[in-house]
This record gives structure tokens, sequence and C-alpha cells, in this order.
């Protein structure tokens, strides 16, 4: 029965994506990009780290991860008003600007080697030739085939698959948070929920949020929408993308802490298989088509993204395909002598190096204007910023 509930679950929130009524909104379609983004690769690995590592304060610690974000976004939503009312920025801010970008471009070959290598670990999970080996070797191909499609063909026909994956990674959440929900209340009638110990504490703590900051990343993707939508709708989605996944994220790490004891499972990257197949049969298998779908759509939007980066700050002088090249040559490396859980911690440094730059942007702009409160904040965050680059670390 909880199986057919979970299927119809799905079923009813592809009816609703799929409305013309909300498909057509030009909001939804502006925000759909960076929420399909932050609830995306994170939302696979993220459940299992907290759970185990924070215990009972896991739902407190996803709380100062979105909130973190928010602040994050926020210092990128000042930038994207900024241009947008056309204030004239210094040569200095032009530069700054200019160095983000390209920190960007590299924290998307990370970003690129983390999505592939979830890709294969998922890919082999339901499978016999589940390990590490055989899941870098899936890696591998599909780094291979992105870089044959981009030399050969361009990305343009795979990118389609971006909006596909996204209509179809939201509805199977839909009917995670919908079984987990019922597993979650068969518990509490029971008098079965668990105040599960934290593992770690204090400093050990702080740098593993530091290092987990790649699971809430997406939002700025609303700052390089400007050639479909003008300022305030990219500052509006931005915020209901932050603000909707924010709310997935707390259901779904309530639903998971207080509802599964300790030894449950073994943490790796598919560790929430192994939880979803105590709550419903049909998950696993949900699961694993989502994660396919979403990663390979995101890693080529991120190796497209990067190769258009890097051959912009470059006048061309990098040309994408030479790009390309570059970006998958990283990914393997990065994939033959790194764990995923060591990938995320490298992602959420770079990407917490370009919010830094952002905040740093912001904070000059707003003294500029002699708004010493916005400077100050602003400033605030980029030292967070710069403290999470260097600081942050994986999970053990």
């Amino acid at each position: 029965m909880l199986n057919a509930a979970i299927l119809l679950v799905v079923i009813a929130t592809g009816a609703l994506l799929l409305s013309p009524r909300l498909s057509n909104a030009l909001l939804w379609r502006a925000t759909i990009t960076p929420l399909a983004s932050i609830i995306g690769s994170g939302f696979l690995v993220i459940g299992p780290i907290l759970e185990v590592n924070f215990g009972f304060f896991a739902p407190m610690v996803m709380l100062l991860l979105v909130t973190i974000a928010y602040a994050f976004g926020g210092a990128i939503r000042y930038n994207i008003q900024q241009i947008g009312e056309g204030f004239e920025r210094p040569k200095m801010l032009e530069h700054i600007e200019t160095v983000a970008s390209l920190v960007l471009a590299f924290a998307y070959i990370i970003s690129v080697a983390y999505y592939l290598n979830l890709f294969g670990a998922f890919g082999v999970s339901l499978t016999t030739l589940d390990d590490p080996y055989h899941a870098r070797l899936v890696a591998t191909a599909v780094f291979l085939l992105i870089l044959f499609v981009g030399w050969t063909k361009g990305f343009a026909a795979l990118e389609r698959l971006e909006q596909i994956s996204v209509g179809l990674k939201l509805t199977i959440i839909a009917g995670l948070l919908f079984g987990l929900a019922v597993h979650f209340g068969e518990r509490a009638q029971s008098g079965g929920l668990l105040l599960n110990p934290a593992q770690i504490s204090g400093w050990s703590a702080m740098t593993l949020i530091f290092g987990l900051i790649v699971t809430v990343q997406g939002f700025e993707t609303s700052r390089y929408l400007g050639d479909a939508y003008n300022a305030r709708t990219r500052i509006r989605s931005m915020q209901l993308a932050q603000g909707l996944s924010a709310l997935i994220y707390l259901i779904y790490i309530v639903l998971l802490a207080y509802a599964f004891a300790p030894g449950t499972m073994s943490l790796d990257e598919t560790s929430i298989i192994d939880m979803m197949q105590i709550v419903a049969p049909i998950l696993p298998v949900l699961l694993v088509a989502a994660a396919l779908s979403a990663q390979f759509s995101a890693a080529v939007a991120d190796t497209s993204g990067s190769g258009g980066l890097i051959a912009e700050i470059s006048n061309n002088r990098v040309p994408p395909r030479l790009a390309y090249t570059l970006l998958v040559g990283a990914g393997l490396f990065l994939t033959w002598s790194l764990n995923i859980f060591e990938i995320i911690s490298y992602a959420s440094r770079a990407f917490a190096a370009y919010y830094a730059l952002q905040a740093v942007i912001a904070a000059l702009s707003a003294f500029g204007q002699k708004d010493q409160m916005k400077g100050g904040v602003f400033s605030a965050l980029a030292v967070l910023g710069l403290g999470i680059a260097l600081f942050g670390q994986p999970v053990e």
C-alpha cells in the first residue's frame, strides 16, 4: 500500500509541475533553475551525513547551513540589484568580479567531479558491482562521453535533458518525503522516535559544517540569468528557491534524524538507499533514477558553464573545447585520487571562496554608497566565506 501511495504522490506532483498555470509562470520558470541546483546532489548525501555525525542536533545544523547560504545569497542579490539599477561600478569591482568568475569556473570543475562520482556510485548501487572501483569506472566513462559530445556536437541537445531531470527530481523528492513522513508517524505512534547522540562537537563539528556548504549551493545561478529575466525577477527567484529548498531540507532532516537508530547504515555516498529500503521497497529504485538523471544533467550544465566562463575570461584565448578538456582531465584526477566526501569538501571551499568575493563586491558597493550597516554585514560575510574556504573539512 505504501509503495502505491508513494507512486500516487510522485504522479500528482508531476501533474502539478506540468500544469500550464505553474510551468508557464514567469517567476516559477526563473525559480526552477536555482531550486533544482540547490536540492540536487546535496539532497542525496546530506541526510545520512548529518544524521550519523550530529544525531538529534541534525535539524539545527541543517538550519545553520541554509541560514549561511541565505546570507551569502543576500550579498549576491545586492550585487544583482546594483547592476540592475545601473550603478556605475569602479574598475576595481570589475576586476574582483573577473576573479570571482574565474573562481566560480574552478568551483564548477570540482562540482562536475562531485556530480559524476555520485552518478557512478548510484549507477552501480543496485548491482553486483557495487564498489568504489566500478563506480569510478562509470564516472570515467561519463566524463569521456561529455568530453566527446562537447568537442563534436556541443551541449545543446544534452541540455534539453535538464528540464526533464528537474521535474523528475522534484517529483521523486515529494514521494520520498511522503514515505518518510509515514515512517516517522508510525515510529511516533509506537513510541519509537530516537534522540541519537552527536558523534562530533566543537571545532571538528564546525569545520565539517564548513565542508558541507556545497550541499546547499546553487542559488548563485540566478546571478547569471540576466539574458532571460530582469533583476527584480532574478532576486525574487533566488529568494523563493532558497526559501522552498530550506523548507524541504528541514522537513527531510527532521524526518530522518529521529526515526533511524544508530548503526542503521554505513556512511558512504549511497547511504540514503540503505535507509530508504527500510521505509519502502520502491524508494531505492526511484532514488537511483532521480540520481542518474539529476547528476548527468547537472554535470553537463556545469561543464558548459565552466567552459563558457573560462572562454569569456580569457577573451577566447582558451576556447571552450580546450576548457572542456582541462575540466575533464581535472575531474578524472579528482575521481581517481579522492573519495566523494573529500571532493564535496573541496567543492564547498571553492564555492565559499566565490561567495566571499561576491560579499567583498557587495561590501565595497555598500560602503561606496555610504551604507555602513550593509557594508559591515557584507564584510563579515566575506570573512566567513574566507574561513569556510580555509577550514572546511571532509566527512571521515
